[in-house]
C-alpha cells in the first residue's frame, strides 16, 4: 500500500525542475478544466432549456458566492503550504497535526459559511441591485449551493493537502468521477422535474459530496504523515495560528477580488438581464482561458512551499521563473483563441444575438490582456509558497478592490459603457502584478543571500561548486 501511495506523490525538491511543473500542472489543468465543463454545462442547461432569465440568475450569485466562501478558501492556501514545508523538511509529526487541523477546520468553517449563506443571500443580492425578475430563482440556487457548502469546504481542504505532497492525478479521477454524477443529475433534475436553476443547484451539491467523499478515503487510505485519523481530529493552537498567518491574508486577497466584482456585477445589473446573461457566459470561458494560470498559481504555492523546507533556494527562482513565462504564455495563447471563435462558443450558452453581443464585448477587452492576470497570480502564489501572505493581500486591497471600486464611482459614471466598466480589470491586473512582482524579486534575493551564508558557514568542510549548486537547488 505504501508503494502505491509513494507512486502519486512528487518529492518537489528533487529532480528536473522543468518536467516536474509539467507533471504537477497537467492534472491540475485537466482537473479545472472538468470543473468549468460541469459548470459550464450547468449554465448550458439552464440557458438552452430555460428562460435566459434563469441564466442571468445564477449568474448573478457568482461574485457573491465568492465573497463568502473566499476567506475559507485561502485558509486551504494556509494548509498547502505548511503541509508543503513540512513534508520538504520531513517532518512527519508536524505534517500530520496539519492535517487533521485542517480537516476540522473544513467541516466546522463549512457549516458556518453554509448557515452564514442561507441567511445572507436575499438582502446581499438586493443590495446588488439583483433585478425583479431574476431575485427569486438567484436566491433559491443561493440557499441550495450553500446547504452544500460542508462538502465544498472539505474537498477543497482535502485535496489541498494532496497537492501539497505531489499528488495532483487522484483529485482529477475524483473529480472527474463526481462530474459525471453532476451532468447527469442535472439533465434528470431539468429535463425530467424541470426544476431548472433548483436542479442545477441540487445536482451540484450532490456531485461535491460524492468529490468530499473520495478525497477523504484517499487521506484515511494513507500510509504515510497525511494519513487521517478520526480520533486525532483536534485543533492544533500553534498550526492554527500558521494556517491564519499564511492563509487568511489569502482569503482576504480573495475575498478583495469579491467585493470588487459585487461592485461591477452591480453595474452590469444595470444594462438589465440581456447583459447579466451575456456577461455570465463571457465568465464562464474566463474560466477555461485563466485555467493554465490558476494551476500554475498552484505549482507555484507548492513548488516554493516544499523547496522553502528543504533550504533548496536556488530551485525556488527558477521554479517560479519557469512558472510565471509558462503562465503568461497559456493565458495569451487561449484568450486569442477563444476570442477568435467567440460568437460559436458563446451560442452554445445562449443563442439570443442580443445576449452574444454583450458577451463577446466583454471577451474583446478581457480575452486580450488575461495574461497580466496570469502573471499576477502566479506571482501571489510563489508569495504565498513562501509564506508573505500580508503584502499580497495589502497590495491586492489598493490594487484590485480599491482601485475597482474607485474606477466605478468616478471613471465609469463619465463613460458609462460596458467597456469602460470592463477596463478597470487589466488596469488592475498590471497594477497589482507590478508590485507585487517587485515584492517577489526582493524575497527571492534574500533567499539567495541566505543560501550562500548557509553553503559558506557549513561546519568542518568546504563544499565543491556541484555540490553547492546541489544543495540550492541551481
Amino acid at each position: 500500500m505504501a508503494a502505491a501511495q509513494n507512486k502519486y506523490q512528487m518529492d518537489l525538491c528533487r529532480g528536473p525542475l522543468f518536467g516536474q511543473i509539467v507533471v504537477f500542472s497537467v492534472p491540475l489543468m485537466l482537473s479545472g478544466i472538468l470543473q468549468l465543463l460541469f459548470n459550464a454545462t450547468d449554465l448550458i442547461v439552464i440557458g438552452r432549456l430555460a428562460p435566459h432569465e434563469a441564466l442571468a440568475a445564477v449568474g448573478s450569485t457568482g461574485s457573491l458566492t465568492g465573497l463568502i466562501v473566499n476567506v475559507f478558501m485561502g485558509l486551504s492556501v494556509g494548509t498547502n503550504v505548511l503541509v508543503a514545508n513540512y513534508y520538504g523538511a520531513r517532518d512527519r509529526k508536524m505534517t500530520s497535526r496539519t492535517v487533521h487541523t485542517a480537516i476540522l477546520m473544513a467541516l466546522v468553517g463549512g457549516v458556518i459559511l453554509g448557515v452564514l449563506g442561507i441567511l445572507l443571500a436575499r438582502p446581499l443580492l438586493m443590495l446588488m441591485g439583483t433585478p425583479e425578475n431574476v431575485l427569486p430563482k438567484a436566491c433559491l440556487y443561493m440557499w441550495i449551493y450553500f446547504a452544500g457548502m460542508p462538502f465544498i469546504i472539505l474537498y477543497n481542504f482535502g485535496s489541498a493537502v494532496m497537492r501539497a505532497v505531489g499528488d495532483t492525478r487522484r483529485p482529477l479521477y475524483f473529480l472527474t468521477f463526481a462530474g459525471v454524477i453532476n451532468v447527469g443529475l442535472n439533465l434528470f433534475f431539468v429535463l425530467v422535474f424541470r426544476m431548472d436553476v433548483a436542479g442545477v443547484a441540487l445536482g451540484t451539491v450532490m456531485a461535491q459530496a460524492v468529490a468530499s467523499w473520495l478525497v477523504v478515503r484517499c487521506l484515511r487510505n494513507a500510509r504515510d504523515a497525511c494519513r487521517l485519523r478520526y480520533r486525532s481530529l483536534r485543533i492544533d493552537p500553534v498550526i492554527l495560528k500558521r494556517m491564519l498567518w499564511i492563509g487568511l491574508p489569502a482569503g482576504i486577497q480573495g475575498t478583495f477580488f469579491s467585493i470588487s466584482n459585487i461592485t461591477i456585477q452591480s453595474s452590469v445589473n444595470s444594462f438589465g438581464s440581456y447583459a447579466i446573461a451575456g456577461n455570465t457566459a463571457a465568465s464562464s470561458l474566463e474560466g477555461f482561458v485563466y485555467i493554465g494560470a490558476s494551476s500554475l498559481h498552484q505549482a507555484a504555492v507548492s513548488f516554493a512551499g516544499q523547496n522553502l523546507g528543504g533550504k533548496c533556494y536556488g530551485r525556488i527562482l527558477r521554479s517560479l521563473r519557469y512558472c510565471i513565462l509558462c503562465a503568461a504564455a497559456m493565458c495569451l495563447v487561449m484568450g486569442l483563441g477563444f476570442l477568435l471563435f467567440g460568437s460559436s462558443l458563446l451560442s452554445l450558452y445562449n443563442t439570443n444575438p442580443e445576449v452574444i453581443d454583450w458577451g463577446l464585448l466583454r471577451m474583446r477587452i478581457l480575452f486580450t490582456t488575461c495574461f497580466l492576470c496570469g502573471v499576477m497570480d502566479v506571482i501571489s502564489g510563489g508569495l504565498r509558497g513562501l509564506g508573505h501572505s500580508v503584502m499580497p493581500a495589502v497590495v491586492t486591497l489598493l490594487g484590485v478592490c480599491v482601485f475597482r471600486v474607485f474606477w466605478v464611482c468616478t471613471i465609469f459614471p463619465l463613460y458609462p459603457t460596458m467597456g469602460n466598466l470592463m477596463l478597470s480589470y487589466p488596469i488592475s491586473w498590471l497594477l497589482t502584478g507590478a508590485v507585487n512582482g517587485f515584492y517577489l524579486y526582493r524575497v527571492c534575493q534574500h533567499l539567495l543571500g541566505r543560501g550562500r551564508h548557509i553553503r559558506l558557514s557549513l561546519p568542518g568542510r568546504r563544499e565543491t561548486a556541484g555540490a553547492a549548486a546541489a544543495r540550492s537547488g541551481e
